[in-house]
């Protein structure tokens, strides 16, 4: 008898501004590993607004849905979606560590809209 399975689900989309670009060629593939900063705006309880980025690292090979990574450049607005991996490793001080990296799989470079407009 076969058990009920739960879905798991691990996406995630993402719009905002490229800070820094590396782009490089692996085994003939292209890939763009590139920072992505989102802001979010809120109000305090005095009313007062806050800005508030946070900063994530997005790894981009490039395939017909990522065509665009060719013109990643830094302060591009950019619209990523993909799947969140962790990686584990042992830093030069002996510690256990990680970091996150959204893997892209559909990329798409926003055009801005003109000023005064």
């Amino acid at each position: 008898m076969r058990e009920n399975l739960m879905e798991h689900i691990n996406k995630i989309e993402l719009q905002g501004r490229v800070g820094f670009v590396r782009a490089n060629e692996f085994n003939g593939s292209k890939v763009a590993n590139f920072s992505l900063a989102t802001d979010i705006l809120y109000k305090t309880r005095e009313g007062g607004a806050v800005s508030e980025t946070t900063w994530h690292n997005v790894v981009a090979w490039e395939s017909r849905d990522t065509a665009d990574i060719a013109r990643i450049a830094v302060g591009v607005p950019v619209y990523v979606t993909g799947r969140l991996r962790t990686t584990r490793y042992t830093g030069a001080d002996g510690t256990e560590k990680q970091f996150y990296e959204v893997l892209a799989n559909r990329l798409r470079i926003l055009e801005e809209e003109p000023e005064g407009i």
